[in-house]
């Protein structure tokens, strides 16, 4: 059993798609970067790490030349507000927006800091509005303009030692569906992704910069109370999770025209783990 490729070289949905995608030095934000190109689209990608932003660019091989980087921290109005403005600059405007910047902390709740739990929402959450909110503009002027954000199962369903996180992707959620209402005359989707057993720089600390930090489950973790997010559906090599493959041609879909009847929704990516 293999995987279906994410290049998918033969669609071209993205074809003079104007792109920002954030959290895009590693794991799924990377790989939105890379499947996008491929379709065709013209890409900013940015992070708060130049190292990972520099791999994504050797990674987009024969497309770089439709990829630009800006190092953006999400988290920091005043990177946000730079960032974009050099991004809108690139791309001479935007259509499709993808806010795949986050980080993981898990503790046990007597053990979770205030500062943890704030940077946990500060870049999760508040990060999501600052970017969306520069690039508003921009995409009042787009064509057929969508926004695609990221929440997570645990916006739904029991992930422990995860609060902080379950509570900024929550938060992202709710938010995605009042914007998707209150744009949904000026044609402007939004929607997001809820992704559950991806292996991303995320889930497993290989990440290439404070935006995308693994889990640091706690070492007395009672790894039974995860019995309940195991994927349901067979993995090649029988792997546990997905790759970040998975997500990003999600992501691509809803980001595309082809999603233009589709807004204020969700779509789970967890191989069954939630059903």
């Amino acid at each position: 059993m293999t995987a279906p490729s994410a290049q998918a070289p033969h669609l071209s949905r993205y074809t003079d798609r104007r792109v920002l995608i954030t959290g895009a030095g590693s794991g799924i934000g990377q790989a939105c970067v890379l499947r996008i190109l491929a379709e065709g689209g013209r890409v900013v990608a940015a992070d708060i790490s130049p190292d990972g932003l520099a791999d994504t660019l050797d990674r987009a091989g024969k497309h770089g030349a439709r990829l630009s980087t800006v190092v953006m921290d999400v988290g920091d109005e005043g990177s946000v507000r730079s960032g974009v403005a050099e991004a809108l600059a690139t791309l001479d405007g935007l259509d499709t927006l993808v806010n795949a910047a986050g980080i993981l902390r898990s503790a046990h709740l007597a053990q979770t800091t205030l500062a943890d739990f704030e940077q946990v929402l500060r870049i999760n959450l508040i990060g999501t509005f600052l970017v969306t909110r520069e690039a508003i503009a921009a995409l009042h002027e787009g064509e057929g303009p969508a926004v695609v954000n990221f929440s997570s199962t645990s916006a739904h369903f029991a992930h422990p030692y995860m609060a902080a996180y379950a509570a900024s992707k929550g938060g992202v959620l709710a938010m995605t569906h009042a914007w998707a209402l209150e744009f949904a005359k000026a044609g402007i989707r939004f929607n997001c992704v809820q992704p559950g057993s991806i292996s991303s720089g995320m889930t497993d600390g290989s990440g290439s910069s404070r935006q995308s930090v693994g889990p640091g489950l706690p070492e007395d973790a009672d790894y039974s109370l995860f019995g309940k997010v195991a994927p349901m559906l067979p993995l090649p090599g029988g792997a546990i999770f997905a790759g970040p493959d998975a997500v990003a041609g999600v992501v691509a879909m809803l980001g595309s025209p082809d999603a233009f009847f589709i807004t204020g929704t969700e779509v789970r990516i967890d191989g069954g783990a939630h059903m």
